[in-house]
């Protein structure tokens, strides 16, 4: 990346405080997913926000498809910002793949983290004997073809399903978000989080973990988080949103708010 990372990356920093909170969002948003989530958050911490590499709002032409076949890349990123940032500790909260980021990225540097908030977690979408993550190969493969048969047919399925709950306004911006980004980046995404699997490093987190999880997520299936519970290594708690969907920070902002909250290290 030619570019200072932090500007590639469109990193900002927002709010004041002693503690340092970061707010990471998952596949097919970027950092704007936040932004009804900062105004509870702002008068007491110093918020770092930042897009994903895969992004719509991140130039194209950052993404290296030889760079970003894993998730390690990613993990790269995250680290090297806070590095850039001088940010020795760190509350995260990730949505989705990011909450997998943050996941390797505690193994890789556990004194970086005093706590994971893990928003809609997953270590695992297909499913395995004895571990049901939600999906069969072949309806993975089914999703794979409908993006690449009709892009914009597949988002406008696939925005109101995510979203789950009955707000219009949510599945408006997850749409428009998921329109941004290059619908081949999408697909080389998609099929980088799908074919992921984190069950075997679980154990070696050690930093204390909150899992937050809605009633009712296409994504995720409510016993996904009774595994995280189970196989990470630290201290973790689990938390049920009584809400649809895969993304309550767009759908249920002030719930959500909430429960972050509540989850923050004292």
């Amino acid at each position: 990346m030619g570019h200072s990372l932090l500007e590639a990356l469109n990193v900002r920093v927002e709010g004041s405080g002693e503690r340092i909170l970061v707010l990471a969002h998952g596949f097919g948003t970027d950092q704007s997913a936040w932004q009804r989530i900062l105004p509870f958050f702002k008068r007491d911490h110093r918020i770092v926000l930042y897009d994903l590499v895969c992004a719509g709002t991140v130039n194209p032409d950052y993404f290296d498809f030889r760079r970003y076949t894993t998730l390690d890349a990613y993990v790269d990123d995250l680290i090297n910002i806070l590095d850039a940032l001088r940010i020795e500790r760190c509350t995260y909260v990730g949505h989705s793949i990011s909450a997998s980021i943050g996941i390797l990225a505690s193994i890789r540097r556990p004194g970086l983290f005093t706590k994971l908030i893990l928003v809609g977690a997953s270590p695992r979408f297909l499913n395995d004997r004895n571990y049901h993550g939600g999906f069969e190969q072949g309806e993975i493969e089914e999703v794979f073809s409908a993006m690449e048969a009709n892009y914009k047919a597949w988002v406008q399925g696939f925005a109101p399903l995510a979203v789950g709950a009955d707000v219009p306004e949510a599945v408006q911006e997850f749409s428009r978000t998921l329109f941004n980004m290059r619908p081949d980046i999408t697909l080389f995404v998609s099929r980088i989080v799908f074919n992921s699997d984190l069950r075997g490093v679980l154990g070696l987190v050690r930093v204390p973990c909150s899992i937050i999880q809605t009633a009712n997520d296409v994504s995720v299936p409510g016993s996904v988080a009774a595994y995280l519970q189970n196989h990470l290594g630290g201290r973790s708690t689990v938390h049920m949103l009584n809400v649809e969907g895969h993304l309550p920070h767009l759908s249920a902002p002030n719930l959500l708010a909430r429960e972050l909250r509540r989850a923050l290290p004292r």
